[in-house]
């Protein structure tokens, strides 16, 4: 079980950590720093990049999951942080396939066709939808780590 707790553990670092760093650092300094076509071909690059690394993430932290519900006697048994680990993750997992599929598409395709308006649309819906999941991740490893102490 410990081997999947550190990849569990691992791909909620790169996911949550990556979120954190890119809300609370790039995205303040892209902003002070750089015109919008550099900015918008920035955020595409850089998200086509951490977008891959969310989806092994993503694959991670749910087959760690189960596994360790698996083995620690299944849904019936587990405490009620786990529920509420695993509700979050899914809804979590559920908004980042929508960010992907949908306002990540269209800030590539904007930036592409140097529609700069279309592409800053995009990123700002990005940008909310990131914020909200960032902070549905940091209340996930809360109800992880305080639900263990309960």
């Amino acid at each position: 079980m410990k081997y999947w707790l550190f990849l569990h553990v691992l791909g909620v670092v790169v996911w949550v950590g990556g979120m954190f760093f890119a809300y609370m650092a790039l995205r303040p300094a892209a902003a002070e720093l750089l015109e919008p076509a550099q900015r918008l071909s920035l955020w595409r690059a850089t998200l086509s990049r951490f977008f891959l690394w969310v989806w092994i993430a993503v694959a991670l932290i749910l087959a760690s999951g189960l596994a360790i519900i698996g083995q620690t006697g299944g849904f019936a048994v587990a405490r009620w942080n786990v529920h509420t680990m695993f509700t979050l993750g899914l809804v979590m997992m559920a908004l980042f396939g929508h960010v992907y599929f949908a306002p990540f598409r269209r800030l590539r395709h904007g930036v592409a066709a140097a529609d700069w308006p279309r592409a800053a649309g995009a990123l700002a819906q990005i940008r909310r939808l990131v914020g909200v999941n960032l902070l549905l991740g940091l209340l996930t490893i809360a109800v992880a780590l305080l639900g263990r102490l309960a």
